[in-house]
């Protein structure tokens, strides 16, 4: 019976939090402005798109005369490109992402799934399908999609640092990973090394806190995992503050290196910025820098 109470007690926590993680993730998308036409490009389809001045090259059946005959200059009456991708999603779960150094700042995890859901939200206005890395997820469009996205994120991992997803990469599409990549660096190796092999490409987003950039500890202080399975005592925390900053600069060199191999890009993102910013820098990174 007690299992039963705690098991609904957790589902109704869980349910609690995805009406508010929604609504936000849906005003944060609401907020980056996708220009003109979106992600829609010229190409084969059969909704219109725009009228273009004739140019050397075109064949005569390409003349839209209606438009031409306005004026004159012919015109050419050019299609939307139609062809959807799949971008593939992944947000770190595990404990170490749920670390904020003040009350005024979220957690990692709180912005980490807003960017991925709010991501996932533009994806899905441009007629893209959209779904988590490996096999419990699967790529698709739509608003039930998002939801689902929601659900899965909706669940925290207890271990401090949880490894990418790399089973089931979908030949030539795109993935997202948002971590804050303190973790193995094995695992994130692998995962892109795999992506690459088969034609992925994609985005890395670091996010980190403003304390962890900083380290501004002094004195005695204990350090502990979130997770709870590191602890560290220390009377001069200030001791350790030029080799962690090293060490800190050696992961983003490492993290730079290793999308530099594998033709994937990487954005860094502290919790005490704007998301808006990191939202249109992550859709932008996904079209290939071109906007």
């Amino acid at each position: 019976m007690n299992a039963a109470l705690t098991l609904r007690e957790r589902s109704e926590a869980e349910a609690s939090r995805l009406p508010p993680l929604l609504a936000r993730a849906e005003h944060l998308a609401g907020t980056v402005l996708l220009g003109d036409h979106g992600r829609r490009r010229s190409g084969l389809g059969d909704d219109f798109w725009q009228y273009r001045p004739a140019q050397i090259g075109d064949s005569r059946r390409m003349i839209d005369h209606r438009r031409s005959a306005r004026g004159d200059q012919q015109f050419v009456r050019e299609r939307e490109w139609q062809i959807a991708q799949s971008v593939m999603l992944w947000v770190d779960q595990g404990a170490s992402m749920r670390f904020a150094s003040e009350k005024s700042l979220p957690s990692k995890a709180d912005r980490a799934r807003l960017l991925g859901l709010s991501t996932a939200i533009l994806l899905v206005r441009g007629g893209e399908r959209v779904g988590l890395t490996g096999t419990t997820l699967p790529p698709r469009r739509g608003n039930a999609q998002v939801i689902r996205l929601a659900q899965a994120w909706s669940e925290d991992s207890d271990t401090d640092y949880t490894p990418p997803e790399h089973r089931a990469m979908i030949p030539h599409a795109r993935a997202v990973f948002i971590s804050d990549f303190l973790g193995p660096l094995d695992e994130v190796e692998l995962a892109l090394t795999k992506a690459a092999d088969r034609g992925v490409r994609g985005v890395l987003l670091q996010v980190l806190d403003p304390g962890e950039e900083t380290f501004p500890y002094r004195g005695r202080t204990i350090f502990e995992s979130v997770g709870g399975s590191v602890r560290h005592e220390t009377l001069k925390a200030g001791d350790l503050r030029d080799r962690y900053l090293e060490r800190l600069a050696k992961r983003k060199d490492a993290l730079t290196q290793l999308c530099r191999a594998t033709g994937w890009q990487l954005g860094l993102h502290h919790t005490g910025d704007s998301a808006q910013a990191a939202l249109l820098w992550l859709y932008r990174a996904l079209d290939g820098g071109t906007r």
